[in-house]
């Protein structure tokens, strides 16, 4: 073996490690949990029409416990206008069994669910860092989700950056 290798294997660093950047990947935040779609419009007669009597029955007799520890999106997909009240009633339904309700589909789901998520996060746990926010994820996470993140830590962060350590573009600097 010559100089010249043994040097190398030992002046490999981790320069992302020396330089005190914190690499943030949200998909570390996102919570584990089916997230469902109840679109209220199978319990309109004809697809258009409520009928208080027979949606109140289907209420009363459908299955709820199917909903246990699931994120829940109500929607209608029919143009169909729906009192209100539906919608409450659907959702007095599953608070027993579902982990989070929300009226809207599923991006307004993933939206309320990292809000609480965001909602109770430390971020002073990045009090005077340099951050980068990772971009490439494996979990369908709502882009709002990125600016609202960026949002509450730049009141902690040092420097922002967005992507790779290798190819991080700046996003602010105090």
């Amino acid at each position: 073996m010559s100089n010249f290798e043994g040097n190398m294997e030992n002046d490999i660093v981790n320069r992302v490690e020396k330089s005190g950047l914190v690499q943030i990947n949200l998909d570390d935040f996102y919570p584990q949990g089916d997230r469902v779609i109840f679109d209220i419009a199978a319990c309109l007669h004809e697809g258009f029409v409520l009928i208080e009597k027979t949606f109140r029955e289907f209420i009363k007799n459908n299955d709820w416990k199917i909903y246990q520890d699931k994120y829940v999106a109500i929607v209608c997909s029919s143009d169909a206008i729906v009192p209100l009240w539906a919608y409450m009633l659907v959702s007095s339904q599953l608070k027993p069994f579902a982990k989070k309700v929300v009226l809207g589909n599923t991006t307004d789901l993933e939206k309320s669910i990292f809000e609480d998520i965001l909602n109770a996060h430390d971020f002073s746990i990045y009090q005077d860092k340099g951050v980068i926010v990772k971009g490439c994820g494996k979990f369908p996470i709502p882009e709002t989700v990125f600016v609202d993140f960026t949002y509450r830590l730049q009141e902690y962060a040092k420097t922002i950056m967005f992507g790779e350590a290798c190819s991080a573009v700046p996003l602010y600097k105090r």
